[in-house]
């Protein structure tokens, strides 16, 4: 059974820098596509961006978060991780990964920006 476990969250200062991490047990991590999602207060949860397989995947990015956050992975440690630069005040939300093609959700973490 894969199980998700999202750390890094907190309190940042808009221009400010968090990274992200989800730890996933119980499955064959390389093998899996990873997303981040994000769900603001009162709003539907969206997608943040994702990496493929393997060590060479390729990461993919909504429009909204491009050129401001990275993902990448370390195999070795069944970790993908969310590197947030540049943080605006519209970023505040629960930040999810999953497994693509499952549903399979962790708890989320918490990112908070604000002076």
């Amino acid at each position: 059974q894969v199980q998700l476990v999202e750390s890094g969250g907190g309190l940042v200062q808009p221009g400010g820098s968090l990274r992200l991490s989800c730890t996933v047990s119980g499955g064959f991590f390389s093998d899996y596509a990873m997303g981040w999602y994000r769900q603001a207060a009162g709003k539907e949860r969206e997608w943040v961006g994702q990496i493929g397989p393997g060590s060479g995947g390729r990461s993919s990015y909504d429009y909204s978060v491009k050129d401001r956050f990275t993902i990448f992975r370390d195999n070795a440690k069944n970790t993908v991780y969310l590197q947030m630069n540049s943080l605006k005040p519209e970023d505040p939300a629960v930040y999810y990964c999953k497994p693509l093609g499952t549903n399979v959700w962790g708890q989320g973490t918490q990112v908070t920006v604000s002076s």
